[in-house]
């Protein structure tokens, strides 16, 4: 869609990259958070695109039909699903359903005179309620076809279309376990076409950033499927941009109550992949990694930062956790600078921090506070001193040895600068 791509004047918007692999609907909610931004902006050119860009959306929607026509579409739905959704309200027709689609069918054929007209009828009920922006209607339908049909491909349909319902209507919880359903169809379905799960993997990964930044239990189980084999391949293949949205989760996670050893092992993926994939994808969130962990240049990350954040800010997915972004990023660079140095000038670190004096002595006292940092501040010498715990003769060894290698490739990494 041409029109998306004037939507940010800065370049960081990577809404002309999402669009092709969500659905309109999805792609509507964003594009409403871009006219929000574009409204503060007083942007009317971005207004402008904004609007085309609407115009199209709504183009297959029923809400660009007169109301004598979606009234009577619906009427012809209601009327050839009536008898079949009535059915299954009833409980004594539900309690003799079992597990095996074919008989059950062959019980409601035999008992009730359901068709496989009928059944078929619920899929398209729950696509016009989906047009409809019914969200909620659609889901309940879709499951109900699912449960009764035996039509494999339209089974996948439903299951994407109530991933999409539940994801539109905000059902959090029901959407990752429809993702968790679409997962296991892409697997088993498509074992034998690499094309197809690509495809089909690339789309799950955008519409799964909708639960990840919503849905605070989803973000574990979202985060497994994306650092799975299969996943972390079709993002570094198909979708190098979601690594944006990988960095912004895996460092907000930092703050969270979360497995420490995980967290530690998707970071350490994370500055993998990013470095990986540097000369194909990068934004301010990348860089960042990049300059604290590759280049180990703080100065470097300071600015990166400040720009991440405005990306952040800018970000439908991300502007809810932008702060909690900044916050994290400022402790990882505290701890990278911790590693370095074990007496370290407050004005120095504030100013690698990003902020002024004042501000960085009450950042440093809070997290020594919250963290219970063995370190003690020095206030006439305007210092902080780590105090590391004394440790057996082989794990000094051992830790002077990786002090002595980080301290390397800091060097390193600073005379190579030209």
């Amino acid at each position: 869609m041409e029109e998306l791509k004037s939507l940010s004047t800065n370049g960081s918007s990577i809404l002309p990259k999402l669009a092709p692999n969500l659905s309109r609907h999805m792609l509507f909610q964003l594009i409403q958070f871009e006219s929000e931004l574009a409204d503060e902006r007083g942007d009317e050119e971005a207004i402008k695109a904004i609007d085309s860009a609407k115009a199209k959306l709504l183009e297959d929607t029923n809400m660009n039909k007169k109301e004598q026509e979606v009234q009577a579409q619906r009427e012809k739905h209601d009327q050839a699903t009536e008898k079949i959704r009535h059915l299954l309200t009833q409980d004594e027709v539900v309690n003799g359903l079992r597990s095996d689609k074919v008989a059950n069918l062959e019980f409601l054929k035999n008992q009730h005179g359901v068709t496989m007209e009928m059944v078929d009828a619920l899929f398209d009920l729950g696509q016009f309620q989906f047009r409809c922006f019914q969200y909620g209607d659609a889901a309940d339908t879709l499951y109900q076809f699912r449960v009764l049909s035996t039509d494999n491909d339209k089974v996948s349909a439903a299951t994407w279309g109530r991933l999409a319902s539940e994801i539109l209507s905000m059902t959090w919880d029901s959407a990752v376990d429809e993702i968790k359903k679409v997962r296991e169809d892409i697997d088993t379905r498509l074992f034998n076409n690499p094309r197809a799960q690509l495809d089909h993997r690339t789309m799950l990964i955008h519409w799964s950033l909708f639960p990840l930044f919503n849905f605070e239990a989803a973000r574990e189980p979202i985060l497994d499927m994306f650092f799975s084999a299969a996943y972390i391949n079709t993002i570094q293949t198909s979708c190098p941009w979601i690594l944006r949205y990988l960095v912004a989760a895996v460092i907000t996670g930092r703050g969270r109550a979360r497995n420490s050893s995980l967290q530690q092992k998707q970071l350490k993926d994370v500055i993998r992949y990013v470095r990986q994939e540097s000369y194909e994808y990068n934004d301010p969130l990348t860089q960042f990694v990049m300059a604290l962990y590759v280049a180990y240049d703080f100065n470097a990350a300071r600015e990166a930062l400040a720009m991440a954040e405005q990306v952040c800010r800018s970000d439908a997915f991300l502007a809810e956790c932008a702060d909690a972004f900044v916050e994290c990023a400022r402790h990882l660079i505290c701890e990278s600078y911790c590693k370095i140095y074990s007496r370290m000038n407050m004005r120095d670190l504030s100013e690698k921090l990003g902020l002024n004096p004042d501000e960085g002595e009450k950042w440093i006292v809070n997290l020594i506070r919250e963290t219970r940092l063995d370190a003690k501040i020095d206030s006439q010498a305007g210092t902080v001193v780590m105090n590391h715990p004394p440790n057996n003769v082989y794990q000094q060894v051992i830790e002077k040895t990786k002090g002595g290698f980080f301290r390397t490739q800091v060097m390193n990494s600073a005379v190579s600068k030209p």
